[in-house]
């Protein structure tokens, strides 16, 4: 066998790993099962349950909010837990402690939320499990233990510190400039805080709109809570309202945003109003505002409704995306091995999120060949070639990508060292192609023409790389690959 088949091994990501179509659609029964015990008030049970959902996903940040809320109902948000928490949570902090420093995550998460079953709001407990997470990088779940820490002391330096130097690690430079300036305030003179206000000061490019405190300082109020969720006409609430005479109202004298949020006010069930006005934050770009409004919505349709789900999972795309972006910007400034690790660190943790909403999607619609497709891909960039290959051959049935989808199989055959199979699925992409896909053609031609070059199959590697150099001779280094099969036809 030729050595110039093989592909460089890739670095095993560190994050957690997908989780597996049986276990997520457990997990969603469970989560289901105990959103009606909350709803129940039997909080106790509901705690059983979501402890296990959170245990076993910790990335899911659906999962982690209603865990959380649950324990805060139970304890009717009196700041304190259970009668004598702190004498009793020690030892499960000390568990959650050491199961970390082992690597066993499944027994720290299971730790960490037996300890939060006492306190739900005992701030070291919240501070180790964001740790937690950030050894599996888990951004958004790591950032919403930080913020309910903040909720209980909004000025503590220790939570204002380690929330600064996540939100640095993910590219959000103005959002830990604000941890930084709470962390100076509480400690003043603190060189830390002094030398990273003045670092980060340059990177302000991640929300144009500027700091927005909601992300790691809001107040932790929630919306109400309905047993159902009734959608209602837009014009029920858009249109001006009138009175008895006929004529309208002051109210229709507010902006639109006023408007939405008095209908929501009227009406916590009427799921359309939550959405306008979460369209609105979306085109100002207030993600935060964005995220806090479905929040609202999904409380109010009983956590089930799968419009809202779809439109959360819609924010953690664009938020990741954002971070990757900002990174990069960041990187273009700085060019250091610290930008690169960051930047590289970045895309991994996008890539983790788009996988992880596909994933969920393909579970919930499992006959939808764009979203295996989708979901394929993701695992393909990271690097579990073995995993992508089922998710692609169920997209095969994509008739407008199935020149891409044989494409992306041939790669990750090639990738697990399956030659054979490789080159045969980049004819078949030829097959399939059309006058439309002239890229993935000539891509397909290329990884054609390279792999059997390699195998030694001469003759399909000079026709294929024929018939891309026919197409485009600039292509790559086409040329280069024609003389090459040349000279082994000469020396052979």
């Amino acid at each position: 066998m030729a050595s110039e088949p093989k592909t460089v091994p890739q670095p095993t990501p560190r994050g957690p790993a997908p989780l597996t179509a049986s276990v997520r659609h457990r997990l969603q029964k469970t989560f289901e099962r105990a959103r009606q015990c909350t709803e129940k008030a039997d909080y106790d049970y509901a705690n059983t349950l979501l402890s296990q959902c959170v245990s076993e996903d910790p990335a899911s940040i659906l999962y982690l909010q209603a865990f959380l809320g649950n324990l805060h109902k139970k304890y009717g948000n009196n700041k304190k837990g259970a009668k004598l928490a702190g004498l009793k949570i020690k030892s499960q902090r000390s568990a959650l402690n050491k199961a970390a420093e082992k690597g066993n995550w499944l027994a720290a998460f299971q730790a960490g939320c037996a300890a939060l079953a006492l306190n739900p709001w005992d701030i070291p407990t919240l501070l180790a499990m964001a740790a937690a997470c950030n050894e599996l990088q888990i951004d958004e779940c790591q950032l919403y233990y930080l913020r309910a820490g903040l909720d209980v002391d909004g000025k503590d330096p220790v939570v204002n510190r380690q929330a600064a130097l996540a939100l640095t690690r993910m590219g959000q430079f103005d959002q830990a400039i604000a941890c930084w300036h709470r962390v100076e305030q509480a400690k003043p003179g603190d060189e830390e805080a002094q030398q990273a206000i003045s670092r980060l000061a340059v990177e302000k490019t991640i929300h144009k709109g500027g700091y927005d405190p909601a992300l790691l300082g809001g107040d932790g109020k929630g919306g109400s809570t309905a047993a159902g969720a009734k959608p209602v006409s837009v014009a029920r609430w858009a249109r001006p309202a009138e009175n008895a005479d006929g004529e309208e109202d002051e109210q229709t004298e507010l902006p639109l945003e006023e408007r939405l949020k008095a209908a929501i006010a009227k009406d916590p069930a009427a799921l359309d109003a939550y959405f306008r006005l979460a369209d609105i934050y979306i085109h100002q770009n207030k993600l935060d505002e964005v995220q806090a409004v479905l929040d609202r919505a999904n409380q109010a349709a009983g956590g089930g409704n799968f419009q809202v789900r779809e439109r959360l999972e819609d924010i953690e795309l664009r938020r990741a995306a954002q971070q990757a972006q900002s990174a990069q910007k960041h990187y273009e400034h700085e060019q250091t091995p610290e930008a690169k690790k960051l930047l590289d660190r970045a895309r991994a943790q996008a890539n983790q999120v788009e996988l992880e909403v596909y994933a969920a999607r393909a579970d919930r619609d499992p006959n939808n060949p764009r979203l295996q497709f989708e979901v394929g891909l993701r695992l393909k960039k990271a690097g579990k070639p073995k995993q992508a290959i089922t998710a692609l051959q169920a997209a095969r049935g994509d008739s407008k990508r199935k020149a891409l989808v044989l494409l992306e199989l041939g790669e990750c055959f090639q990738k697990i060292e399956q030659y054979k199979l490789a080159l045969a699925h980049y004819e078949q992409s030829l097959e399939a192609a059309d006058a439309s896909d002239e890229e993935t053609r000539k891509l397909a031609l290329y990884r054609a023409g390279v792999l059997a070059t390699g195998l030694r199959e001469l003759d399909r590697a000079e026709r294929h790389l024929g018939e891309l150099a026919a197409l485009d001779y600039g292509y790559r280094d086409v040329a280069d690959r024609l003389d090459k099969v040349a000279a082994l036809r000469d020396s052979g």
